[in-house]
């Protein structure tokens, strides 16, 4: 179930190809780069009330390329470029370790919607990859992608809502309200004819 801007209580977003450009398995602070704007989209949904958080796959952990603190520190610095996030979700698991946090299962969203006492409805989750809005939907969050040229195109095709880029994604949040279907709407009200 897609949640709408009049029940939207938190954005949250995957971190490496949508907030900032990405390295893979990047384990250094310094290579972080914000991907422009990126700031100014946190810092207007911050400015309406809005929960913002990050949610990101981490195998290189399981596959001892990078260490938690690693992570921790690349982390520590995006928060310090794009300002306070209210909740971080980071699944160190590899693909074929049955865990039920990594994208594309919903089980981040889950925590983090947990952690700020909201139903996952009540959550959109913006991403880069089709993994990431395949878990906004097993979540029940509203899901949308910004693709990169990494990502493929029949993630872009499967993809139910595309943004161009972050400011677009979140104009898209606030543009595109979900109504109900048109049998359950209630009859409008008319005046004497």
């Amino acid at each position: 179930m897609a949640s709408n801007a009049a029940t939207l209580k938190a954005v949250l977003f995957d971190r490496d190809g949508t907030l900032v450009v990405d390295v893979p398995y990047n384990g250094d602070p310094e290579k972080v780069e914000p991907y422009p704007r990126a700031r100014e989209v946190l810092d207007g949904l911050r400015s309406r009330g809005l929960a913002t958080g990050v949610l990101s796959n981490q195998s290189g952990i399981a596959r001892g390329l990078l260490t938690a603190e690693e992570v921790n520190s690349v982390n520590a610095r995006v928060e310090d470029l794009l300002g306070p996030f209210d909740v971080w979700e980071v699944c160190p698991h590899g693909a074929g370790d049955g865990c039920l946090c990594r994208k594309p299962a919903p089980g981040m969203i889950h925590s983090a919607c947990r952690r700020l006492g909201i139903d996952p409805s009540e959550a959109a989750f913006i991403g880069d990859i089709g993994s990431d809005v395949e878990a906004a939907a097993a979540a029940g969050a509203r899901g949308i992608l910004v693709p990169t040229p990494q990502t493929r195109a029949e993630e872009v095709g499967a993809a139910a809502e595309v943004a161009a880029d972050l400011e677009q994604a979140v104009a898209l949040l606030f543009s595109q309200p979900v109504f109900p279907e048109p049998a359950l709407r209630e009859p409008a009200l008319r005046g004497p004819a």
